[in-house]
């Protein structure tokens, strides 16, 4: 096989030839795996080679050993370590010359094809002299090599984790970077090069920052490295700063005075990219004081692990009025981007977080700015002074809050419609959307809307609604708090008498030619359905007229027109939409009997068109549908069972759809739905989704997000159809087994005892429905067998300290249900029981009433399979 040629083929412009050398490689790489790699790296390697194909060579070789799936990855690896040995130390001899290559491209891609190697063997203990090679390199080479083996270390300080590299190595590759970002190096590329190494080098450093002497100097050659005159050093610079204010907050003291002068010289007079950097430090500084101050509730004891050191409580004053600066930079058109990011952007969220971390204290700072230039005509300054206010309603006390709000309300009203300028009225409709947010509602003390101001506030809405979509979006916003603020105002609602109007007004939003633009549309059903979700029962007649009306849209978007992508996209969105607001109305009608009567007549219509919304192909669509049918089974409750012939097959799709997992994951939740809505009826269903849910547990190819839900679902199905739960029982215990034993043993960061404790939930929840669904049947004695490996699983959880109280209320639930089901032959288990006792006392006097009660009514349980 020529593969320069094919290489050259596989990047050729004709759809063909290059369908045909694509198809060549991958044939060539399942016949022969060790050949291929080993001709791809002598392709890499060689200087006679034109630099695309020894780039694509490099990027194939990447890919033979990485995957962004999880379950691809882990054959990959087992597949290269497998390799012959001599083959993968001449690829690897290969990479390492490649680095000093002249063709910059060449080096980069080998750059990273040898942290992939690194990332696999490093944690198996294999290539051990890597590290001290490429450190080698450092010392003696040119300087596109230098450059290049920097580049290396960095990508492999990104690859492997901070425990597979020893402590003398980290220290020498430290050193190595440091000295490439010094200023006497001469380079430019290789400073670069070497700034972005500690970048992704910092996590190794912990043993380093806790050093005085280390630290300071690395803190020093960053700080230096902020004033390089070339701007991308300066950019990496600060992004090293940014990573170390959240890794190393707690060492950053002596530092602090020096990083503002720093970054506020850099955010008056650099580069955006490097300003973006300096704003984003004290945003990241924010974020971790916000984090402290939550996790500790603000008062700290001697022995807090982590104190807060106030770093931006000692700042605002200088920092706040840099900040406010920022403001006035806007660009022209950042309204129509969704994906605008620029300096007045950053200055506003950094505004916003310095807020929620300081409270009151920031707001004698910002009134000001926001007196003076709120009337100016320059549309900068009033833009910049209404972002501003926007930017601080979230943190400081409502009583320091709402006198402004008074003030300033009308105001702003009449710069919604009245403003010649479009930014202005965008961030109008926004900030006057954070004021209903936080400063509206049952919670608040007193009330910013009242009698005499709510109907302005409507008909400015309704108004700017007909406004650009920007400022159109941001008005449906509003009016989505406002409504939400109205959620538990009792059975009479101030926004009753605007109810029809509010409702038609966003119809006609949705029906906008521009409403694709701005997620308008979007934003339109959002609000629609909040409306509706807030509504209260003396408009339940205008929502009930609301039914027929989406019933017709929907039914609009399923008839059979052929369509192109583009519109076919367009489509699936609406369906989706319509989806969720009718879940939402079918929620909403069918919790109170009289209007649930009135809704039926519409449901064999719903869901025949739910039905016809399966045939399109959009997950997004299929999840809204999913989630509808969900709600729709809830209320017509028994009578569900007359779709389930039709609606069964969508159900077992949405169950073995493993690809777009959140829809097997919703599709989870409507059996359970449909579970409690059918009772026993949904016998004749169970066998399939059992089997199905049974499968889906034991596969590698599905999210493991998935599988709580599936315990739970367990639960509800025993919960359902009562001893007809027997022929499952063995199985599913089985598998609850396996998980339980999984889910008592496992240490690891916070992402992983969140998963562990959902884990944990699912399980307790399958337990507790299927020991109720078997309750009073004579067939009880079944589950005797499992209970010593249910409390044994109890004790587990106990004893490992880090349930959250959601499981622990679920968990002294089922050792209530154990208890109340197994009677007497409970009693002398949970008497043997290591911590049940344990367990219980501390549930008994918990300060979360949800778990006091499960607790208390355990405590019955027991004491009553105890006496008999």
């Amino acid at each position: 096989m020529e593969v320069t040629q094919v290489l050259l083929n596989a990047q050729s412009i004709d759809g063909a030839v290059r369908k045909n050398a694509e198809e060549s490689l991958k044939h060539f790489q399942e016949q022969n795996l060790t050949v291929f790699l080993l001709l791809l790296s002598g392709e890499l390697v060689s200087e006679e080679k034109p630099v695309e194909t020894r780039k694509l060579a490099g990027l194939i070789l990447k890919n033979a050993l990485d995957a962004k799936d999880q379950q691809r990855k882990v054959e990959l690896v087992q597949r290269w370590l497998s390799l012959d040995g001599n083959a993968k130390s001449q690829i690897k001899a290969g990479l390492l010359k490649t680095l000093s290559s002249p063709v910059s491209d060449a080096r980069s891609t080998a750059s990273q094809v040898i942290a992939k190697v690194a990332g696999i063997e490093l944690p198996h203990k294999q290539w051990p002299e890597l590290v001290g090679s490429l450190l080698s390199n450092v010392h003696q080479l040119p300087a596109h090599a230098k450059q290049a083996t920097l580049e290396t270390l960095g990508y492999l300080c990104e690859e492997v984790s901070p425990d597979v590299i020893d402590q003398d190595q980290v220290n020498k590759i430290l050193t190595a970077v440091v000295q490439g970002m010094s200023a006497s190096e001469g380079n430019t590329d290789v400073r670069l090069a070497a700034t972005r190494a500690l970048y992704n080098a910092l996590g190794f450093a912990q043993a380093n920052f806790s050093n005085d002497m280390e630290r300071d100097y690395l803190m020093r050659v960053v700080c230096e490295a902020t004033l390089s005159p070339e701007v991308r050093i300066r950019q990496a610079a600060f992004e090293c700063l940014v990573s170390i204010s959240s890794t190393y907050y707690e060492k950053l003291a002596p530092y602090i005075q020096d990083i503002f002068n720093i970054t506020a010289k850099a955010v008056r007079e650099d580069e955006e990219p490097v300003a973006l950097q300096a704003i984003e430090f004290w945003s990241s500084i924010c974020d971790e004081e916000i984090d402290i101050l939550e996790e500790y509730g603000g008062d700290f004891t001697g022995d807090s692990d982590i104190p807060c050191f106030y770093f931006i409580k000692q700042a605002i004053p200088a920092l706040v009025p840099m900040l406010l600066e920022t403001l006035l930079k806007q660009e022209e058109d950042q309204d129509q981007d969704e994906g605008a990011w620029n300096i007045a952007m950053a200055g506003g969220t950094c505004l916003g977080l310095v807020a929620r971390t300081v409270g009151d204290d920031i707001v004698p700072l910002v009134v000001p700015f926001i007196e003076e230039n709120v009337t100016k005509p320059d549309w900068r300054q009033r833009e910049a002074a209404t972002y501003a206010f926007g930017s601080i309603l979230e943190g400081p006390s409502p009583a320091k809050l709402i006198p402004l709000v008074n003030v300033g309300l009308n105001f702003m009203l009449s710069a919604l419609t009245k403003d010649p300028n479009s930014h202005v009225k965008d961030t109008t409709a926004w900030t006057l959307g954070r004021i209903f947010e936080f400063l509206h509602g049952s919670a608040v003390d007193s009330p910013i809307i009242t009698q005499a101001n709510c109907q302005q506030i409507v008909a400015v809405l309704l108004q700017s609604m007909k406004d650009t979509p920007n400022v159109a979006e941001k008005a449906c916003g509003a009016l989505y708090f406002l409504a939400q603020g109205y959620e538990e105002v009792g059975p009479s609602s101030p926004l009753t008498p605007f109810f029809q109007e509010i409702v038609q007004s966003l119809l006609t939003v949705t029906h906008r030619e521009d409403a694709r633009e701005s997620r308008l549309r979007t934003a339109a059903y959002e609000t629609l359905n909040e409306v509706v979700r807030c509504s209260t029962d003396e408009t339940a007649p205008l929502v009930l007229q609301l039914v027929p009306v989406i019933i017709m849209e929907l039914h609009n978007t399923v008839e059979g027109q052929k369509l192109s992508s583009d519109e076919r996209e367009k489509q699936s969105e609406l369906q989706g939409l319509l989806c969720g607001c009718l879940q939402v109305i079918i929620q909403k009608l069918g919790s109170s009997e009289s209007t649930k009567y009135l809704f039926l007549q519409y449901a064999d219509q719903i869901m025949g068109l739910f039905l016809s919304v399966f045939a399109c192909r959009s997950a997004t669509v299929h999840e809204e549908a999913m989630l509808a049918i969900g709600a729709l089974a809830y209320a017509t409750g028994p009578d569900f069972a007359k779709y389930m012939p039709e609606f069964y097959r969508y159900l077992e799709m949405g169950l073995q759809n493993f690809e777009e997992y959140q829809v097997c994951a919703v599709t989870v939740g409507v059996v359970g739905d449909i579970c409690r809505a059918l009772e026993e009826k949904v016998v004749p269903y169970c066998d399939g989704i059992m089997t199905q849910l049974l499968k889906n547990l034991s596969s590698n190819q599905l999210h493991r997000s998935v599988k709580p839900p599936i315990f739970s679902c367990f639960g509800d199905i025993a919960l359902a159809v009562g001893e007809y739960f027997e022929k499952y029982l063995m199985w599913a215990m089985s598998a609850l087994q396996s998980a339980a034993e999984l889910s008592t043993h496992t240490t690891g960061d916070d992402e992983l005892i969140e998963y562990i404790n959902t884990l944990r939930n699912g399980i307790l929840e399958a337990y507790s429905g299927i020991f109720q669904g078997f309750k009073n049947s004579p067939k009880t004695q079944l589950l005797i067998p499992y209970a010593p490996h249910i409390l044994q699983f109890l004790d587990g959880i106990y004893m490992e300290k880090d349930m959250d109280d959601v499981v622990m209320k679920t968990a002294i639930g089922v050792l209530g249900d154990l208890a109340d089901t197994l009677g007497s032959h409970a009693a002398s288990l949970i008497q043997q029981s290591v911590s049940s006792k344990d367990f219980l006392n501390e549930c008994l006097s918990s300060e979360d009433v949800m778990i006091k009660e499960s607790a208390e009514w355990a405590k019955l349980a027991i004491s009553r399979a105890i006496s008999v």
